[in-house]
């Protein structure tokens, strides 16, 4: 029977690329002093109903009523869960927090290349901070993160745009209404996506005129210089504003054609690339929130953050031919020549396990060749095989499968030669 449609089998070969992959990913994130968290997979439907945007909380839940009529939904994100924890431990957190996790979310979609129903995500987050200082770690904490799975700076790029510079240019450059910003952003959203003649028809459509029309071109295309025709006022807050005026403006490329999630980031937003034309889209994006717990509590508390998921991570390692090596298998594998020896085999498997090494014995009894092809066959390094002539001797017979050698060895010398050849 296979899975249900959009959830997935990880088989071990898989789960060993996976863990390859997410260990780096951990190192990295916690060289930039983030301290993991975790949180419930359920949780009542209302925080993402107030905390989600509308598709999320109107089309993707995976929602259900208890027993006691508590309505209950499976997380589609973290980003409500954290915002609820920080709020409810606030008084007992030192504040900035600099805080990740790595948990599983379920979004009812149509499963397709780069979407499934359950995945999983590595949030990192900064609370407790407004600082542009903020912005430059998360900027350089992405780069650091795909340079530690062997991209490089040619093989994605880093997208960021404001929303205090993308509302403050459709007034005072575009000319349009406070009310008309919402459609025309969706728009722009969908830029990338559409053809002119369906941009100008949705625009027009929208309520803005040639001369508009024109004048946002001219704001999508990125010119910097667009921002000297704004207010100092209205650029005081933004901090991508503030970066682009320092050494800071290499980290990532300021794009007014980010506008994903305008309906809770409230500054800084960005998106992280492929480059690639066998996979040019979004891997993964975040943003800044204003008050990321303002449910929940009075206190302010500003956040800065993004989501990436397993999904397009590990397609964008594929694609750029940077998955590592599944390493399976243990390093040793110990095998008595009979039943009479496995009690000596065992305290031999004890004595390299209790130094770190993976040692494994058969489970089944079987000929002392057909144990050899199986550790070939697992890609095992070395085999320890427990003879009864030899133990009476105070000795084992050690193989080396990589070079083929074998020799005997006492006992209390096993650990260290076997050792010696794994670090050959």
């Amino acid at each position: 029977m296979n899975p249900y449609r959009g959830t997935r089998d990880f088989l071990p070969d898989e789960m060993a690329v996976r863990q390859a992959v997410f260990s780096e990913f951990y190192r990295v994130v916690e060289i930039y002093g983030f301290e993991r968290y975790d949180g419930p997979l359920l949780e009542p439907v209302e925080i993402y109903e107030a905390k989600s945007g509308r598709e999320i909380a109107d089309q993707q839940l995976y929602s259900l009523t208890d027993r006691s009529g508590r309505r209950l939904a499976l997380r589609p994100e973290m980003t409500p869960s954290v915002a609820r924890m920080v709020a409810r431990f606030s008084g007992q957190l030192d504040f900035p927090l600099r805080w990740y996790s790595h948990v599983n979310c379920h979004r009812y979609e149509r499963p397709q290349r780069g979407r499934v129903r359950e995945h999983w995500q590595i949030n990192c987050d900064i609370f407790g901070s407004a600082s542009e200082v903020c912005e430059s770690e998360i900027f350089d904490l992405i780069h650091a993160l795909m340079a530690g799975v062997g991209a490089t700076r040619d093989d994605y790029l880093l997208r960021v745009n404001c929303r205090i510079i993308a509302e403050s240019a459709m007034r005072h450059i575009v000319g349009i209404s406070e009310q008309a910003m919402p459609e025309v952003f969706g728009i722009i959203d969908r830029w990338e996506k559409s053809d002119e003649d369906a941009r100008i028809a949705d625009l027009i459509g929208a309520g803005l005129d040639q001369r508009q029309i024109e004048r946002l071109g001219t704001v999508l295309t990125g010119d910097r210089n667009v921002m000297d025709e704004l207010p100092d006022e209205d650029l005081r807050d933004s901090n991508v504003a503030k970066l682009l005026k320092c050494s800071e403006s290499n980290l990532f490329r300021f794009d007014p054609l980010i506008i994903r999630a305008f309906e809770y980031y409230t500054s800084t937003v960005f998106e992280v690339f492929d480059t690639d034309s066998d996979n040019r889209r979004s891997l993964f994006g975040g943003g800044r929130y204003a008050n990321l717990a303002g449910l929940f509590t009075k206190k302010d508390i500003p956040g800065i953050g993004f989501g990436m998921g397993d999904v397009t991570m590990l397609d964008f390692l594929d694609t750029h031919d940077l998955l590592p090596t599944p390493q399976l298998g243990s390093d040793v594998v110990v095998v008595p020549v009979s039943l009479e020896m496995n009690e000596a085999a065992r305290s031999v498997a004890r004595s390299l396990r209790a130094v770190g090494m993976k040692a494994v014995l058969p489970l089944l009894e079987r000929s002392l060749s057909t144990e050899m092809k199986r550790a070939v066959r697992n890609k095992n390094r070395v085999v320890v095989i427990v003879g009864e002539a030899e133990w009476r001797r105070g000795a084992v017979t050690v193989r080396d499968l990589g070079s083929r050698a074998q020799s005997e060895v006492a006992i209390d010398r096993v650990v260290t030669q076997v050792q010696e050849i794994l670090t050959e």
